[in-house]
Formats: structure tokens, sequence, C-alpha cells
């Protein structure tokens, strides 16, 4: 069994899943634009690095303030 971590979940169409299968993380974006979107990364600064080119504070119904929260539910798992 992988561990799943819910990053943020706006709506039923809309959510960030991270899932820790030993050392790799595979992360699923779900969005009502782009459907699915999976992404496997091998290091937690790898999946940082992604993180903070991908998001902006537009991207988050509350902007800056859910944006950090993701950025640090991220930054926990």
């Amino acid at each position: 069994m992988f561990a799943k971590h819910t990053v943020y979940k706006h709506d039923n169409y809309n959510m960030l899943i991270v899932e820790v299968q030993g050392k790799t993380l595979v992360v699923r974006e779900i969005s009502e634009q782009w459907g699915e979107t999976c992404h496997k990364f091998l290091s937690r600064p790898e999946l940082m690095n992604w993180a903070e080119k991908r998001f902006l504070p537009e991207d988050f119904p509350d902007g800056e303030e859910g944006l950090r929260a993701a950025m640090e539910k991220l930054k926990s798992i």
C-alpha cells in the first residue's frame, strides 16, 4: 500500500494528490480543463522545484495563502 497525500482539493475536478511509492513520488494533478496528468519524481527537491515553477497564486481560490498552504503540505511529504 502506498502513502497517499491530498495537497489540495478545490472540488471534485481540481486537486493535487501525491503518492509515495518507495523512493518515487507520483503526483496526480487533476483539473477540469486538462483531465489527469501524472508526474514522477525521484526526490523531494525535484518535486519542490517543479511545484515552485508550476503554481502561481492565481491558481488557487484563496490566492497567495492557498499557494503557501499547498507548498507547505508538499514540503511535509
